[in-house]
């Protein structure tokens, strides 16, 4: 399978847990079904990689004012829109799509932190790296 496949299923997978932790702990956001919560996981998925790179464009000096925190607001905005627009999937207001989309922030940083993967450790430095180039003349 293609790694980069694999990484979109996995993002769409973290992008589920956190609509799902959602409407569990989030009042005001209910899915129907599974069916409907892939609907809008595809869809947020979308407008994240469409949608949202235009607003944050056209938003950039309220962005800039606010010192980012308009950012959360077009991510609220998109969650509320995606309510909208799947049948089976409530977004009851504004508030309820906030906290929507700061559980759904917030699960998707956990989740990449944890699944991040380690390199090797850089070659160490120090006194022993600069014995051995005894060619290089500091200055």
């Amino acid at each position: 399978m293609n790694s980069s496949f694999l990484q979109l299923l996995v993002r769409w997978a973290v992008l589920a847990l956190g609509v799902t932790i959602a409407t569990k702990i989030v009042p005001g956001i209910e899915c129907r079904d599974g069916t409907t919560l892939l609907v809008v996981v595809l869809l947020l998925s979308f407008f994240n990689a469409i949608l949202r790179p235009l607003l944050v464009l056209f938003t950039l000096p309220f962005i800039i004012f606010t010192m980012g925190l308009g950012v959360v607001v077009i991510n609220a905005l998109l969650f509320l829109m995606v309510g909208q627009l799947v049948t089976g999937f409530y977004v009851a207001g504004f508030w309820s799509a906030l906290g929507g989309a700061l559980v759904v922030s917030v699960t998707n940083l956990i989740l990449s932190l944890l699944m991040q993967r380690r390199g090797p450790p850089p070659p160490p430095r120090g006194p022993a790296t600069r014995a051995r180039r005894d060619d290089v003349i500091d200055i």
